[in-house]
């Protein structure tokens, strides 16, 4: 794999859609499955999932060898925490609860290694140089790192166009399910309100010439998002895929009273 040059980036940059999964098992060995599977790219959930450096590093190795970009969600806006996902071989972040440019800016800084910004350097021990087997690595690593950075709060949402002036920012991606909560409608990420506020978001995003994404699992409004401009989109959950299959098939032998019936109305996204 060839980590000098990001091909997501350079995808999003030219408005090519990026259909995505997210991974929230936290294995190596289910991603590998899902590597060969025909995505864009896979997002490695360190937020919400029980993920740790070393069970990040381990899904990274696995989809090395696959033609599918791995994405990787820090648990927050973390300077150090950021340094060390980079340095394991993570060239493509999304930094979750974005609320305005100056920590737009913060997330793009830690990405970059000085003067542009506050990266540590630790090359020799890292896996992103190959241990300094790569070429030049510092001089160009900091031209091929994609950084997104995540809107899920009404605040966020009226702050889009001074984020997307941040230099840096290769992306927003929109938080429906934080969205619908900070709204008052907690569990109902498709709610109309919402709704008309995602797409508000995703016409902006655009106009400002950035790539907008999305995580959504309700087919016709990920077909919906993907229309009106999403570059990047997810369009499903592992655990969510295991979870509902398995329900199913118990649920066709036995019942339903094999397990409790999945909420309909309940939230797609998160």
């Amino acid at each position: 794999m060839n980590r000098m040059h990001n091909t997501f980036k350079h995808a999003l940059a030219a408005r090519q859609s990026q259909i995505g999964l997210w991974l929230g098992m936290c294995s190596p060995y289910t991603a590998e499955m899902i590597g060969g599977a025909g995505f864009d790219w896979l997002l490695i959930d360190a937020e919400h999932a029980p993920n740790t450096l070393d069970t990040i590093l381990a899904q990274l190795q696995a989809l090395a060898p696959y033609p599918v970009h791995p994405v990787v969600r820090s648990a927050w806006n973390d300077p150090v925490e950021i340094k060390r996902l980079l340095d394991i071989g993570a060239n493509t972040l999304l930094v979750p609860m974005v609320q305005n440019a100056n920590q737009a800016a913060l997330a793009v800084a830690a990405t970059r290694y000085p003067p542009q910004g506050v990266r540590g350097v630790g090359a020799a021990l890292a896996r992103a140089s190959q241990w300094n087997r790569t070429p030049d690595y510092l001089r160009r690593a900091n031209d091929q790192v994609c950084v997104l950075v995540q809107v899920e709060t009404a605040a966020a949402m009226a702050q889009i166009e001074a984020i997307c002036a941040v230099d840096g920012v290769d992306g927003v991606f929109i938080g429906p399910s934080d969205l619908a909560a900070d709204m008052g409608h907690l569990g109902e990420p498709g709610h109309p309100d919402v709704r008309r506020a995602v797409e508000d978001g995703i016409a902006r995003i655009t106009a400002c010439g950035k790539a907008a994404g999305i995580l959504i699992a309700d087919e016709a409004l990920a077909r919906r998002y993907i229309e009106l401009g999403t570059t990047f989109t997810a369009v499903g959950v592992d655990t969510s895929l295991l979870v509902k299959s398995a329900q199913a098939l118990a649920q066709r032998f036995k019942g339903e009273a094999a397990a409790p019936a999945a909420n309909p109305t309940g939230p797609s996204v998160y």
